[in-house]
């Protein structure tokens, strides 16, 4: 039998999401088949998956407990920054923007995941903040640990913000909804010379991912999106673009400057191939040219504005000196 106590940081989370947690590597379907054979109880009451806990509810799981909480094949149960064999997965030092005892920002790199997932190989962006915040491993079943609030591509650069605890998480997800208070502003290279000096793309994109049995129940799900863009500097072949995005829609960016006629430099899914090429040869442009710049957002706590900017990597400050064009 496995015996938890649930701490003041796992409060508040439905009792079947505090199982799955504990007991990562077995799969859901047994579960929640260990729930209806009454296997899970809180407090001696039979346990109900939509439950909510409270600080310092006993959670008892009857079953073999080594075999319960055994590593799934591969390493799957190793901890995070860890791989197979528990070999601590190394990557890049992470360039720390801010911190206080709620959150930090730190400036991803291009080509870092932000996720472990199919076909990732190396560290992740995961690994790597909970690397940074001491005993984060430690920390119980069911306990937060530190995680990003919100996600940019592999190949995009930039700022991310991470919540160290539950609480600083659940105000920042509310605030990145609303959208309101929340101001996101990227740099671009952009294919071509822009017919103006600024303009807004209003235009809906298709969800990312909508099911195949969604589309063929209600046909395509188009979502609002708005992006607005100013030129910084420009030339015959290319403009580097100062992008603010009013609405956040997977690829956006990306997706907006293609339909406009000016996909992103470097952009392997959605660019221009021949350009990305010439790019390449004479700018040595090797990474899609698209960073996460600056970042204003109240603080999910104190309310007090957060005022973040990440400078323009040095590879593509090189690439922007190659092309005779002016940085921001």
């Amino acid at each position: 039998m496995i015996e938890l106590t649930v701490s003041a940081d796992a409060a508040g989370q439905r009792l079947d999401k505090y199982v799955r947690r504990a007991l990562k590597d077995v799969p859901l379907s047994h579960v929640y088949k260990m729930f209806r054979t009454r296997k899970i109880k809180v407090n001696d009451g039979r346990g109900r998956p939509e439950q909510p806990l409270v600080e310092g509810d006993r959670v008892r799981i009857w079953g073999d407990e080594e075999k319960l909480l055994a590593p799934g094949e591969g390493g799957a149960g190793a901890g995070a920054g860890e791989g197979a064999g528990g070999r601590r997965a190394r990557g890049p030092a992470l360039e720390i923007l801010f911190e206080d005892d709620d959150l930090f920002a730190v400036n991803k790199p291009a080509g870092l995941a932000a996720h472990p997932g199919t076909g990732i190989t190396g560290a992740t962006l995961v690994e790597l903040v909970r690397a940074h915040v001491p005993g984060s491993e430690a920390r119980g079943a069911g306990e937060f640990k530190p995680s990003p609030a919100h996600r940019l591509d592999r190949e995009t650069s930039g700022i991310i913000l991470v919540a160290k605890n539950r609480r600083t998480m659940a105000a920042l997800a509310a605030l990145f909804e609303a959208k309101d208070e929340v101001r996101k502003e990227y740099l671009a290279l952009a294919k071509g010379k822009m017919p103006k000096e600024s303009g807004l793309i209003d235009l809906p994109l298709s969800e990312h991912e909508q099911t195949a049995k969604s589309k063929t129940r209600r046909g395509v799900n188009m979502q609002p999106a708005r992006t607005r863009w100013k030129v910084v500097s420009s030339m015959k072949e290319a403009t580097l673009l100062k992008v603010l995005i009013e609405t956040g829609r997977t690829h956006q960016i990306r997706r907006h400057l293609q339909a406009a006629g000016h996909p992103v430099a470097g952009d392997a899914r959605y660019g221009d191939f021949n350009f990305n090429r010439v790019a390449k040869t004479r700018w040595s442009l090797r990474r899609m040219f698209l960073h996460a710049w600056k970042l204003s957002i109240p603080h999910p706590l104190t309310g007090e504005t957060l005022s973040l900017a990440a400078p323009l990597p040095g590879e593509l400050e090189a690439v922007l000196k190659a092309m005779n064009l002016a940085g921001p």
